[in-house]
């Protein structure tokens, strides 16, 4: 099969035609009064980072909003436990590039921030994101705003992200795909069983 690709930006953006203007006047270089009451309820976000070994595209979720303000040109988000490959923070040490797409269940809406992000073992940072057993971050990823803006919600209301209520029926899942990647090694049924009750105790 034979594919044609564009390599050419003019050649791109002259099959696109020009940029809306309210794509391009919506955005702002730092916290505003709505952009903080839209990100200060949104307790889910996709970061997207790139480093010597590829991008990555990393879920991050908090029973709070899932980052704070610190000021009006920065924000901090807790890096709670996970899986350890540690992808993201490895790229943010090398690259410190990041884009953070912000959602909010029911609304169709997306805000995306750009900017570039350290990571900080800070202790009074750190302690800042104390949960009420005491439980502390490792680190905290910190973000200097490039830019924030609403994202087209075309997506969403295509997919019916929203509105389709649950797709999950049938799907594989992590216990198969494990399974599947480990010629049965490790994962299926067993996996799954016991993913849960660890994941309650090892949530923070």
């Amino acid at each position: 099969m034979t594919v044609d690709y564009v390599s050419d930006i003019s050649a791109l953006e002259a099959l696109y035609g020009d940029p809306g203007e309210a794509s391009l006047r919506k955005v702002a270089q730092q916290m505003t009064p709505l952009y903080r009451a839209w990100i200060m309820r949104s307790r889910f976000c996709v970061i997207s980072t790139v480093g010597p070994e590829g991008t990555d595209g990393s879920p991050r979720g908090d029973d709070a909003p899932v980052v704070r303000e610190l000021d009006e040109y920065t924000l901090a988000m807790p890096d709670w436990r996970g899986n350890n490959r540690l992808d993201t923070l490895r790229n943010i040490v090398a690259d410190g590039r990041i884009s953070l797409m912000f959602m909010v269940a029911g609304s169709d809406t997306i805000v995306r921030v750009n900017g570039e992000a350290k990571v900080s073992v800070d202790a009074a940072l750190c302690e800042q994101f104390a949960t009420d057993k005491g439980r502390l971050p490792r680190s905290v990823i910190v973000i200097k705003i490039g830019e924030i803006y609403t994202q087209c919600a075309r997506a969403p209301m295509r997919a019916g992200l929203w509105k389709d209520g649950d797709q999950s029926e049938g799907l594989p899942t992590a216990g198969d795909i494990l399974a599947e990647q480990t010629a049965g090694d490790v994962g299926g049924k067993a996996y799954d069983d016991a993913w849960l009750p660890r994941a309650k105790k090892t949530m923070w």
